[in-house]
């Protein structure tokens, strides 16, 4: 590869990667003083330049104006300063031509590597600051293959793993399908960016509603808090800013259009949409949906909830292997005790 090929394959690089022109050319001066240095090393101060239009390179000693020279490499009497141009005065520097006849050759072969290199990292930063604003958010993917526990995902500009403690319970993932995925981390490493993809985390039920429902969206309606077993329930607090806008309401949709997308994405997670309340009681026995609730005695210094059902609906309250208490207990941040009129009666 001579100059005017490598001229021409930076200037390739640059649009098909949309890297900075101007960090590419930095780069490949840099590389090319290390070139010179290396195979010439008559200059010891050397600078570079690469005519951004042609490609032609000039090599130059850069040497400092003195009174008396004590080192020809380093150092020039404004004597012969001047010679070169009259306007040199003590201290200045002056740039003296010393490109070698071949230096074209060994530029290309030297500088290919380094400047490769350089173009990978500018690449790699580029990819890192679109990722990174994706942190928190939805990510769309395709799945590529399995490897042992881990499935291999395409995001577009690289791929990631979707570790097995971030995959949704009896969900499959096969070749080809195209899922949303909730971005936990971005992270720089050696080897690029590296994404951390999440199908179980709570964030990816809020921001698939944030999606589906422009009162949320719009800040009409808030989520207050969320509590999820993937691949089998989530309930989801909310609250209006409006007291004309039903909160529950707007996240089920005309004819639970909007509830059902969330759900089909999560493939058949079921979705309890409750009504948030700052009265803790209130908010104990929404929680609990879809159980009714009787009463709601509340210890404030414990952080804990005696909750009354009716006989029955003690099961549903407790719900099939106490998920429903579990979800209502992590949705409030209150510990709840259940039981049923009977029991209650009993003691």
């Amino acid at each position: 590869m001579n100059t005017g090929e490598l001229f021409e394959a930076l200037g390739d690089i640059v649009k098909q990667k949309g890297i900075d022109r101007e960090l590419v050319f930095s780069a490949l001066e840099s590389a090319l003083v290390s070139a010179y240095k290396k195979n010439y090393g008559t200059a010891q101060n050397v600078k570079v330049t690469v005519n951004r239009e042609t490609g032609e390179i000039h090599v130059y000693a850069q040497k400092v104006v003195t009174e008396d020279v004590y080192d020809n490499l380093l150092e020039i009497s404004l004597e012969d300063a001047k010679k070169i141009d009259i306007r040199y005065q003590l201290n200045d520097i002056v740039d003296i031509e010393v490109t070698p006849k071949d230096f074209g050759r060994v530029a290309a072969q030297t500088a290919k590597q380094r400047v490769v290199q350089e173009i990978r990292e500018a690449e790699r930063e580029i990819i890192y600051q679109e990722y990174i604003t994706k942190e928190n958010d939805i990510i769309t993917g395709i799945v590529q293959k399995k490897e042992k526990q881990n499935v291999l995902i395409d995001l577009g500009r690289l791929e990631t793993i979707l570790a097995p403690s971030e995959q949704m319970p009896n969900e499959t993932y096969n070749h080809g399908d195209i899922l949303k995925f909730y971005v936990v981390e971005v992270k720089k490493t050696s080897k690029g960016p590296q994404i951390v993809i999440s199908r179980t985390h709570p964030g990816l039920v809020k921001r698939l509603f944030e999606m589906e429902v422009p009162e949320i969206f719009d800040g009409i309606v808030e989520i207050k808090s969320i509590s999820r077993e993937a691949g089998s329930r989530s309930k989801i607090a909310v609250n209006s800013r409006d007291e004309n806008v039903d909160a529950t309401g707007a996240c089920v949709g005309p004819k639970g259009v909007r509830v059902q997308n969330v759900v089909n994405e999560l493939k058949g997670e079921k979705i309890d949409i409750v009504k948030w309340s700052k009265d803790p009681a209130e908010f104990i026995a929404n929680a609990l949906s879809p159980s009714k609730v009787i009463s709601v005695e509340i210890n404030e210094e414990e952080r804990s909830a005696k909750v009354v059902v009716p006989d029955h609906q003690l099961s549903l309250a407790i719900g099939k292997e106490g998920q429903n208490a579990r979800l209502a207990a992590k949705l409030t941040g209150w510990k709840i005790d259940i039981k049923s009129e009977s029991q209650v009666e009993e003691n």
